[in-house]
């Protein structure tokens, strides 16, 4: 484990992969550098990459310093990609691709960004998050309900069936999924009203390109086919056979071809 210290002081946690130029990773929600897709996509990358892999602020052995903002966490990306050598490529998922989306539009020294599946609500889906959803994550998480507030992510902002949630608390993951819960506001400020930040996205002016399963919900393909439209010239990509849960074999060629200098 590594650290390095973001603007405003906060200690972020990250480990290093591999030789080659440098990919930084950015998780979605509950996920960490010991939980998540990016443990199985690392090695992989890291055959023909530095890979860093970090926890964002708030989980794992990375610092949280209140109050939060959205832009610390773009902060926490700089310092990572002024770690690397003052530029890299970005591999991003779910609400982490809409954080490394931001920090793409703020202007940090990404080189080309790739991002799977962001949540954006497009079209007409099937399920809307709550408008408090933030506020009332915040609030669950200060009355120490990090259960509770698991549950709330999971089925009332991501729209599980609840009877799915319901098995999750009988699973090994539940405790992880707990330990994280703090950080699930941030991802929750990050993603807003849900809404493409179609004006943000049209800003960018480095190589994009955006992935997602041909299995995934409609409402993820939808987004990513928007997402793609809007970015200039960005690249879309439709993975066979899988899901939101993509699988580090599927995607780590896809990732390799396009960041190849």
């Amino acid at each position: 484990m590594k650290l390095v210290r973001s603007r405003d002081g906060t200690s972020i946690a990250y480990d290093q992969l591999g030789a080659g130029p440098p990919v930084i990773l950015v998780d979605g929600a509950f996920c960490s550098r010991s939980f998540g897709p990016m443990p199985k996509l690392a090695p992989h990358l890291a055959r023909d990459f530095t890979v860093l892999m970090y926890d964002r602020r708030g989980r794992g052995d990375s610092g949280d310093t209140a109050p939060y903002a959205v832009e610390r966490e773009v902060e926490d990306l700089d310092a990572l990609i002024r770690q690397a050598g003052g530029s890299a490529c970005l591999f991003a998922m779910s609400s982490g691709a809409v954080l490394a989306l931001h920090a793409a539009a703020n202007g940090l020294s990404i080189r080309k960004l790739a991002l799977y599946e962001p949540p954006f609500m497009v079209g007409t889906p099937a399920h809307l998050p709550p408008a408090d959803h933030q506020a009332q994550l915040v609030r669950l998480i200060a009355e120490g309900r990090r259960g509770d507030a698991v549950r709330y992510y999971m089925k009332d902002i991501i729209g599980m069936p609840g009877l799915l949630v319901a098995v999750f608390r009988f699973l090994p993951m539940w405790s992880k999924l707990k330990a994280v819960a703090p950080s699930l506001p941030y991802d929750s400020a990050i993603m807003g009203d849900f809404s493409l930040p179609a004006k943000r996205a049209a800003s960018l002016a480095l190589p994009a390109l955006v992935i997602c399963g041909d299995k995934s919900m409609p409402v993820l393909r939808e987004a990513a086919q928007r997402l793609s439209e809007v970015i200039p010239g960005a690249q879309l990509r439709r993975l066979p056979g899988q899901t939101h849960n993509v699988a580090a074999a599927a995607l780590a060629p896809v990732l390799k071809e396009f960041f190849v200098p």
